[in-house]
Order: C-alpha cells, then structure tokens, then sequence
C-alpha cells in the first residue's frame, strides 16, 4: 500500500485494487504540490463539509466517475450536484471492492458556504479504513476524546492526525490520542497551510517518540509505503 501526502488532511491511498483520496482540497491550498485535474482516483473519502476538505471534491469525483464516500448529507448534497455517492454515518461501516470503511465519531463542526448562512453539512467523522490487511485511521478535523480508545481496538497500522491546533488538537492532545489509539505509525497532518495552524512537526515527532511512538512527518508529495 501506498500513500502519498497532498497537504493539509489529503492523501492518496493506493491500494492492490483502488485509488482512494480523502479529504480534497488541493486549488485554493497554497502548500498543493498537485492540482485536481491530475488527480486520478476511483473513490473520495470526506470527513466533514468545510471547505479545507470538500473543496475539489465535486470536480474529481465527476473527472473521475469516481464514488464519494461521506456522512449521509454530505453524500446527498454532492449527489444532488451529479457526483456518484454512497451515504454513511458514525458507527456505520461498509463494505466496498477495495475493503472495508467505518466512520467514528470526530468532535469538531462541519458545514459549507460559511459566512452569514452556512449550510451545516452533519456532524463531523473520522475514516477508519481496512484494505489489503492494513488499518488506517483519519482523524479528519477533531479534538482530543476519551473515546479514541475504542477506534484504536484491533490495531491501526497509521494513523493520520491534526496538529495545527486552533481549529483541531494541537500537538500536546495529539501525543494524548496516540497515547490511546497505539498505532504502528502516526502521521502528522492539517498544519503549516496557514498562519494559525502553523506549527513544528518534528517537535511534535520528538515529543511522540519520547512516550514510544514512531511518528513519520510527510513532507507535500512525498510517499510512505505500509
């Protein structure tokens, strides 16, 4: 399995079947080392509504003909757009060609349009993926919870957390939740695209391996094989 950092909180998961990208926001990320037309993929993963993490999801997916997994209204409001979705909710799982998703809990907002009339897109999740024999979990945009636990049960190979802090953890409650989850490898994300999120990886990486925890930070476009 292969997975490729694209900036913020989206990655490219190649796996023995499929091309999953999650979390799209490459045209108004100043830190993209792609653009969206040159992204191929065969599903969409999207954790919550905000702009930072839908923003090209639309024109991929069509690009593509590729299936949009979301929560249920995010499903329905990029199907009533003309993208093929397929809608879940937290606790929910499914089974896809290329394995299994699982959405849990997030503890963050999520809408679109923001400004004097968002439209709220759901509650926020995070994506606990099962393909070719590995576990990954995408925080999407949370806060620290007790319930981390629970979601790191079974073992994770990576998994992908906020560290920007601001609008997420920062990178003490980061080290917090590898504390919970124990995965085999931890991957910074959704720091350093703006000023209020901007932050040191590595302090975070250093701190992370003084409680035993091997932390990999992926530099825009580079590649982690698990």
């Amino acid at each position: 399995m292969k997975i490729t950092y694209y900036a913020h909180s989206c990655f490219l998961v190649e796996t023995a079947s499929a091309r999953l990208l999650i979390d799209p926001f490459l045209t108004d990320n100043p830190l993209a080392v792609i653009k969206a037309v040159d992204v191929r993929c065969d599903y969409i993963l999207v954790s919550h509504g905000h702009e930072d993490h839908t923003g090209d999801a639309l024109a991929i997916a069509k690009a593509n003909n590729a299936t949009l997994i979301a929560n249920y209204e995010i499903a329905e409001y990029f199907g009533a757009k003309g993208a093929k979705t397929h809608g879940m909710n937290p606790g929910g799982a499914h089974v896809f060609p290329f394995g299994r998703v699982k959405l849990t809990l997030a503890h963050h907002t999520s809408s679109i349009n923001a400004g004097l009339n968002p439209l709220y897109m759901g509650v926020p999740c995070g994506l606990l993926i099962e393909s070719d024999g590995k576990r990954l979990y995408h925080a999407g945009d949370t806060a620290l919870f007790l319930d981390m636990q629970l979601i790191g049960r079974g073992g994770l190979d990576v998994a992908f957390l906020p560290i920007g802090d601001n609008f997420t953890m920062g990178p003490e409650d980061a080290v917090e939740a590898l504390d919970f989850l124990k995965p085999r490898i931890a991957v910074p994300m959704h720091y350093d695209t703006w000023p209020a999120i901007a932050q040191k990886p590595e302090r975070f990486a250093e701190a992370a391996g003084a409680r035993g925890h091997r932390v990999h930070v992926l530099r825009p476009g580079e590649v982690l094989a698990v």
